[in-house]
Order: C-alpha cells, then sequence, then structure tokens
C-alpha cells in the first residue's frame, strides 16, 4: 500500500497545466444536469460514449479528492496506459477494504472503464467481467427512473460491454474497450429491435386470424363460405369458386381446410413496382447480365400489376441463373414458389385428382395460397432435366396448360375439380441447355441466355454473396464486415469469372479462415 509520504520519495515530475491540477475536471456529476443521478460508473460510460473532455482528468480528481497522496494516480497520469490503469485500480481495491471505504471500488470499475483495451485471452476476462456485473448491477438501479432516451443510451453501451468477448471479430483491436461497446451496443440493439418487431408482427397476424375464424363460426350458417359475387375489387381475382354445399363435402375437407382464405375471396394482384427501381437493384447485384434484365422488364411497360409472360433462363451452370430468378420475384413483390424439375412430374405440379388418398391442388395454386395473391412468380429449375417418362405424365405435358393464357384463365384442377383462374401467374424457368426440351415447350418460353459473370464483376458480387451466407447461418448481414484488402486480394487471386458457385465457396472458405483467426486471437 502506498501512502502520501511515500510519493514524496519517488520524485515523480509534476503534470503540468493539466485538467486535474488547474481544476478543469470537475466531478462528473458536474457538466450534465441529466447524468447527475447516475452512479458514478454509469456517468463515466456515458462520458465516454458522449466523448467528452478531459475523461480521465476527472476521474483523476476524484481520485485525489477519496484517497489522497496515491503514487499510482499520479503515475496513470503521466502515463495513461492500461498497465497503469490497472494498477491504479488493484491499489484503490486494497484501500476500500483497508479504510472501509467501499466508494472507492466504484472508482476502481470507473478505472477499470476508462483503461481497458480490448480483451486478447480468456485469461483477461475478469477485469472485464467485473465491469460488466457493476454496469448491469447500476442499470438495473436506475432504468425504471431516467428518461426513455438516456434509458436507451445505458442499454446499449451496457450490452455492448457484456459483448465484448464474443464480438472481438466486429471491433477495432486499436480501439480502447469502452470505444468497441458503444460500437457493438447499437448493432445489438438494432438485431433485438428487428426480432421484436417481427414477433409483434407474428402476434398480429396471429390475433387477426383467430379474429376471422371466430367471426365465421358466429356468422349465420347461410352466409358461412358463401361464394364470392362477380363484384371484385380492382386489381382483384377470385381465382377458385366453390359453392356451399361443395364446401361442406367430407371427401374435401382435408384438401380445403388449408385453402379456406383463398376460395371464394378476392385476392390482391401485386402493383407493379417503377421498372426503372428494380432494374437499377438487379443491375447491381448483376452486372454482368444488363441485356437479361432488360429483356424480363419489358413485359412490365405499361402494366399496373405484375405479370410476366413466361421466361427460360437458358445458361451454363453456376452463372446465378436460379438467384437472378429468385431475386426477379422478391424485388417486383410476388411469392416465388420453386419446384425441382429433376424431382416433379406432370402429375405432382398439375394437381392429384380428389379420389385418390393423396389428393392435392396444382403447384400454381399452392403458390396462390402461400402468398394470398393471386399472381405469385413460379420458378421451375433445370427444367430440361424432367423426367422423360410419362408413368405419371411428364412435367413438360402437363406444363402446356398452364402457359397458354386460353387454358390457364380455366385450369380445370382435378383436386377441387372446379376450373380456376390462373392466368396472372408468372412462370420462370432456367436451364443448362435447350436441347433436351421438346419444341412445345421452347415455343411457349422467352428463351433468353444468361451469361457467366467476369473477374472484374467480383466487387459488385460480394455483398450479395456474404449476405446469403450471413442468411444462411441465421445472422444479419450487418454482423459480416466486407473483405479487408487481403482477403479481397484472395478471393480475386482463387476466382477469376465465371461460376458464382466457385465464388461463393471462396468467400465462405474465407470467412471461416476470419472466424478461425479471430478464435484463436
Amino acid at each position: 500500500m502506498t501512502t502520501a509520504d511515500d510519493t514524496d520519495d519517488l520524485d515523480l515530475p509534476a503534470v503540468e497545466d493539466d485538467a486535474a491540477t488547474t481544476g478543469a475536471a470537475s466531478d462528473s456529476s458536474d457538466l450534465d444536469e441529466r447524468l447527475k443521478a447516475l452512479p458514478r460508473l454509469l456517468r463515466y460510460a456515458m462520458l465516454a460514449t458522449e466523448g467528452a473532455a478531459h475523461i480521465q482528468e476527472r476521474l483523476i480528481a476524484e481520485v485525489g479528492e477519496l484517497c489522497p497522496g496515491l503514487a499510482e494516480t499520479t503515475l496513470w497520469a503521466m502515463t495513461p496506459d492500461s498497465a497503469n490503469g490497472l494498477a491504479l485500480a488493484a491499489e484503490l481495491d486494497r484501500q476500500a477494504v483497508s479504510l472501509d471505504q467501499p466508494a472507492l471500488r466504484s472508482l476502481s470499475d470507473c478505472v477499470r472503464l476508462l483503461c481497458l483495451p480490448m480483451p486478447r485471452s480468456a485469461d483477461s476476462f475478469d477485469d472485464y467481467r467485473r465491469v460488466g456485473k457493476a454496469l448491469v448491477e447500476a442499470f438495473r438501479r436506475v432504468c425504471q427512473e431516467v428518461d426513455e432516451e438516456l434509458c436507451c443510451e445505458l442499454e446499449e453501451f451496457t450490452f455492448g460491454w457484456a459483448a465484448l468477448p464474443a464480438f472481438s471479430n466486429l471491433v477495432s483491436r486499436h480501439a480502447s474497450a469502452a470505444t468497441n461497446a458503444n460500437r457493438i451496443g447499437p448493432i445489438i440493439a438494432e438485431y433485438r429491435l428487428t426480432a421484436a418487431k417481427a414477433a409483434l408482427r407474428r402476434k398480429l397476424k396471429e390475433e387477426e386470424e383467430r379474429r376471422r375464424q371466430r367471426d365465421a363460426e358466429a356468422a349465420p350458417v347461410d352466409q358461412q363460405e358463401k361464394p364470392a359475387t362477380d363484384s371484385t375489387p380492382d386489381h382483384a381475382v377470385v381465382v377458385a369458386r366453390l359453392s356451399a354445399e361443395e364446401m361442406k363435402n367430407t371427401k374435401l375437407k382435408e384438401i380445403l381446410s388449408p385453402l379456406k382464405s383463398v376460395i371464394n375471396v378476392a385476392l390482391p394482384l401485386v402493383t407493379a413496382p417503377p421498372p426503372h427501381v428494380v432494374r437499377s437493384t438487379l443491375l447491381f447485384e448483376f452486372p454482368y447480365a444488363a441485356e437479361v434484365i432488360d429483356f424480363a422488364l419489358a413485359d412490365l411497360v405499361g402494366r399496373a400489376t405484375v405479370h410476366l409472360r413466361p421466361l427460360l433462363l437458358v445458361g451454363d451452370p453456376g452463372g446465378g441463373k436460379t438467384r437472378f430468378a429468385r431475386r426477379l420475384g422478391e424485388l417486383l413483390g410476388v411469392g416465388v414458389w420453386r419446384t425441382d424439375a429433376s424431382r416433379c412430374d406432370g402429375a405432382v405440379f398439375g394437381g392429384t385428382d380428389r379420389r385418390w388418398y393423396s389428393a392435392e391442388p396444382c403447384h400454381p395454386f399452392l403458390a396462390v395460397a402461400q402468398g394470398k395473391i393471386a399472381n405469385p412468380l413460379i420458378l421451375i429449375d433445370e427444367i430440361e432435366k424432367a423426367a422423360t417418362r410419362n408413368d405419371y405424365g411428364r412435367l413438360w405435358d402437363c406444363l402446356l396448360g398452364f402457359l397458354e393464357s386460353e387454358t390457364n384463365a380455366r385450369y380445370p384442377d382435378p383436386a377441387l375439380q372446379t376450373n380456376i383462374d390462373l392466368s396472372h401467374v408468372s412462370y420462370v424457368a432456367t436451364a443448362n441447355s435447350l436441347d433436351p426440351l421438346p419444341s412445345p415447350i421452347r415455343d411457349r418460353f422467352r428463351v433468353v441466355s444468361f451469361p457467366k459473370p467476369t473477374a472484374d464483376d467480383i466487387d459488385a458480387l460480394l455483398p450479395a454473396v456474404i449476405a446469403d451466407l450471413a442468411k444462411e447461418r441465421g445472422l444479419n448481414a450487418s454482423w459480416f464486415p466486407p473483405l479487408d484488402g487481403a482477403e479481397h486480394a484472395a478471393a480475386a487471386r482463387y476466382w477469376r469469372g465465371g461460376s458464382v458457385r466457385r465464388l461463393r465457396r471462396v468467400i465462405e472458405a474465407i470467412l471461416s479462415e476470419r472466424d478461425l483467426h479471430a478464435t484463436r486471437n
């Protein structure tokens, strides 16, 4: 333990004209009215967050008031590094015990808050855990008493500090722990806010479904499941109509149960967004496919609602055809129903007759039911790989009835045994080659060649690839910082154009290496 008399023998030079000696470093509660009621540790956390001047000097002044004459205080004032700061914190802890002054432990935590760097190993986590526990305890005491804005700021910093060891790959190694806690806090808050909004939307949707069910059960029998009249709102279509007697058919009970919300109901047609907005987004993600983008979006010119004539994207494997089709549907605001042609036959896609125990409506109507819109997009992936055997009907032959405007407006669904209006459904198919496809299929699709990206497109492709990898891991893309210089150079070295799948594997390997490196550090 060091006393005031001992400091005279150290012959330490005076700290001239600093804020502590001139009086500029007043108590941390003197400068901001809204911080006065906070515990000392939270006051210094907020001062660090706001980038206030002379924070360390203010703390030194408080240490000098409560525990004067410590050599460790002078050393930290002269050389404000983490080693001197931790030495002062340890001495304050000893003084707190020997002098029976608990307030010195609060000062000790404040010193650690300001001097600690980023944690580098599990052995050094004790100091961070101690400050974290103190922050949480102080926050719990005041969170109900302070205004909402200040409470949010305190919560962000507290959670940010607690997350420091777990998110070392998202912060700057050269910045202090307090600075990085201030950076991580808003990220965690945004992630929690997004999750809360999603939970609220699910809750409201469930409550709306329960309300509709109660209303339907309370309605008179003669009004239940009443077919829609001919008066349909603008930009809406009644896709399937069934009489009250058919709706009560016991044989149809299992089929109709999940479909009641889209039968005898005018379903909306999704309004077409401005084509130039969709084009600019697609061009950013697929800079090598400008001609394909213009070809696909030409059908939207002058249309009020979304509808594309059958489109077939033909190109080598790995060029991004499937992802382009999916992103096209997402940006147009319609649901995307994907069908793998290699695993689908005509009996499955076109629907199964109700006389069979496995009766099921056609896939386009299931897509309508899934999105509760009348104009979803059907993605038929690798159409050239559809089975050529006709035991259950070929997919190619089944598709002809959906691709013709004369037949898709009154398609006879075998499970519902009624004509349904699928004239607003869009179809996009992908293929590696046209050779296996029969001529009737080729005639009904608009065929366009889909190119492969080049090495010059890597900068445009990286954000989308990283975002997809983040989504696979169940994380927000903001948790994955862009590639740094060395990582970008490695990606460019191992991928020089061609398959996007190969670029994806390269980026996945780079991110895995980044995770391993972060874990070792």
